[in-house]
């Protein structure tokens, strides 16, 4: 039995040693010390992380790293890393010991005794979030679940371990824009949830600001739900009617009662609302009009600067 261990990094200098140290000892509990790879996906990091990862390699023949050529975004680094994994089983987590390597014998237990075919991990609470940020995320899972077909838990992370089938069905899913929290979700497969508290990181700040993870929420929507395609043709439909109704009563005004309607700031104030639905259902059909001509495009999802393993694939 090989694990394989998947770790995106970016800007993980002062986290990495930390994490090694402690995935290094529970690993040695866990009896598979020599029978695992981790597989350290170095996503165009500005600080000193390439340099850590290749002095730990250096001294651990088990460490596989793969150095991108810029930074591609974390769902890119972490589809490299399942792109190119060796093992029976294989686990995502993060090198900022948010993702408490303490857990991987209990969720490998599991797994290997057929108990599930996934172990994933969610947050119990988010204590250390901003409350507006907290608030966003749960609407978002409670919006997403109503909306689409992916299955996402509130409080789901990234870590994770699965079967290797498991693995090699979420890399034949080659679409550029990935969504891996819906896509875990989608492929289905039998999940056993473990529960643990939020913890703050070891070392350096998070990558992931209220805007970025806003975005990362839209592309969620727009990649496994229609739902916002279906509002803006129920908007346009309403709207429509509308304005049907609001001719006949001005026609009737007009012709039964002599009355010219007159009202020009209200005339403009129903141009602008119109004409701003029209720029929001315009918008929405932008989104996905754009991930359509990304997906056209064909660009690989990731590129490979260096690595220390012969086999690994350059572009993905």
């Amino acid at each position: 039995m090989i694990l394989s261990i998947v770790v995106p990094c970016y800007n993980e200098e002062r986290a990495l040693p930390v994490f090694y140290a402690e995935l290094k000892r529970v690993l040695s509990e866990m009896g598979v010390e020599g029978a695992y790879e981790l597989i350290l996906v170095n996503d165009g990091s500005k600080d000193k992380t390439q340099s850590v990862i290749e002095e730990l390699a250096a001294g651990d023949e088990n460490i596989v790293y793969i150095k991108l050529s810029r930074n591609f975004g974390k769902e890119s680094a972490l589809y490299a890393g399942l792109s190119n994994v060796r093992g029976d089983y294989v686990v995502i987590m993060d090198a900022d010991m948010q993702d408490p390597p303490s857990m991987l014998p209990e969720m490998l237990a599991a797994v290997e005794g057929g108990e599930c075919d996934v172990a994933a991990t969610r947050r119990v609470d988010r204590k250390g979030e901003p409350p507006i940020r907290s608030f966003f995320a749960r609407m978002f899972y409670r919006l997403i679940n109503k909306i689409s077909d992916a299955d996402i838990v509130d409080g789901a992370r990234d870590f994770r371990l699965m079967r290797r089938d498991v693995c090699d069905v979420i890399v034949s899913m080659k679409e550029y824009n990935r969504f891996s929290k819906g896509l875990f979700g989608w492929v289905g497969y039998k999940t056993k949830w473990f529960e643990y508290e939020n913890r703050e990181r070891v070392a350096g700040e998070t990558k992931w600001s209220f805007w970025h993870l806003f975005g990362y929420a839209l592309d969620g929507i727009v990649n496994f739900s229609q739902m916002p395609l279906t509002i803006a043709s129920w908007f346009g439909l309403f709207m429509t009617f509308f304005a049907f109704v609001m001719e006949i009563v001005v026609v009737v005004r007009r012709l039964v009662f002599g009355d010219p309607v007159a009202g020009w700031a209200s005339l403009v104030c129903v141009i602008v609302f119109v004409g701003g639905i029209q720029l929001f259902c315009l918008g929405i059909m932008g989104q996905y009009l754009a991930k359509l001509y990304l997906e056209a495009k064909g660009r690989p999802h990731y590129i490979v600067e260096k690595s220390n393993r012969a086999d690994v694939e350059k572009t993905g």
